[in-house]
């Protein structure tokens, strides 16, 4: 524990403002915008969403409208035929069988189209407050080098790992340190090892080379 608190501690102080960088006005623009990013940038959604979400402001709106109407506002996004049909889906679910309203539980989010584990992990944290860390390619990276799990550990061997050793009562928080810090500092090629007051204990094996 003690050296998951001094990595939170220097994550503290690197990124204390830390949150999540998707453009939304309320859960259902959230939820949405957390769909359309899989495998897609942030910077790349945010492009796309205010229009979006202009166009169609509410669960109802999406549901009743054209996939072709749908698929012109994201086409600059990877993936976006297949997540149009997911938006358009999601709505309708959202609509008949849950008032219209994101669902607070896992269990629910996880049963609309679209949505995984790691994404009703970020609604949940972001939307209700409610503790979960999602892994993705950020967190699974910065988590593997500071040594909180394995290169080839699974995406859920990662999180359990994660919530064994951060006290739950910074999940929220860490996760988007850790998506920050894997951003703008640890990246996947170029790491910023130079300048890294974690660089001792990093378990990266090529770190010597971006001294």
């Amino acid at each position: 524990m003690k050296h998951a608190a001094y990595i939170l501690e220097m994550m503290d102080q690197m990124f204390p403002d830390a949150t999540v960088e998707l453009f939304h006005h309320n859960h259902f623009e959230l939820l949405v915008a957390v769909v359309l990013s899989a495998q897609t940038t942030d910077v790349a959604v945010n492009k796309v969403t205010p229009n979006l979400f202009k166009s169609f402001p509410t669960p109802f709106d999406l549901m009743n409208s054209n996939l072709d109407d749908i698929q012109s506002h994201i086409k600059t996004i990877g993936l976006y035929r297949n997540k149009a049909k997911n938006i358009k889906a999601l709505s309708k679910v959202l609509v008949e069988q849950f008032d219209g309203k994101v669902p607070d539980n896992r269990a629910d989010l996880e049963s609309l189209p679209g949505v995984g584990r790691k994404t009703a992990n970020v609604v949940l944290s972001n939307a209700f407050n409610i503790p979960a860390l999602a892994v993705d390619t950020h967190v699974a990276r910065v988590s593997a080098r500071l040594g909180f799990a394995k290169v080839d550990d699974s995406v859920l061997v990662i999180e359990q790992k994660l919530m064994k050793k951060i006290p739950k009562d910074k999940w929220q928080q860490a996760h988007h340190q850790f998506i920050f810090f894997g951003r703008y500092h640890c990246l996947a090629r170029n790491p910023k090892c130079d300048s890294c007051p974690l660089y001792d204990i990093c378990k990266f094996k090529e770190k010597s080379k971006y001294r």
